[in-house]
């Protein structure tokens, strides 16, 4: 079977956690396209701050929730299990803390391509 008759995965609901929430929209919006054929994420929100965490994953539901690079470890670790807690088998990833400081956007946009297929297949 050819991939050209290979229905996306999907639709995967995404929430972003990112000060920035311009560039959050754009840089997954990089990602989806890039992915599209394989899998349909839908970016449905983002939270500006750890506290709006719980109500976006309470409203929205998500299949996924992505930490943006501006998180320190402990942060994101917070906000996964913010998210783990209000929906067991959510599907959260952090990104490595600084790299869009130290690699700029590009950068993102590849680490989430290669990153997020086995999270979507596990």
């Amino acid at each position: 079977m050819s991939d050209t008759t290979t229905t996306p995965k999907g639709p995967f609901r995404l929430v972003t956690v990112n000060t920035a929430p311009e560039r959050a929209f754009r840089l997954i919006g990089r990602v989806t396209e890039a992915l599209r054929d394989k899998y349909t994420i839908i970016h449905a929100a983002n939270c500006e701050k750890i506290e709006e965490v719980e109500p976006k994953v309470k409203e929205i539901q998500p299949d996924l929730l992505f930490c943006a690079s501006m998180w320190t470890a402990e942060q994101a670790a917070e906000i996964q299990s913010i998210a783990r807690t209000l929906r067991p088998g959510i599907k959260t990833h952090a990104i490595p803390h600084g790299l869009q400081v130290e690699k700029g956007p590009d950068a993102i946009v590849e680490y989430l391509v290669e990153k997020v297929p086995p999270l979507l297949d596990s």
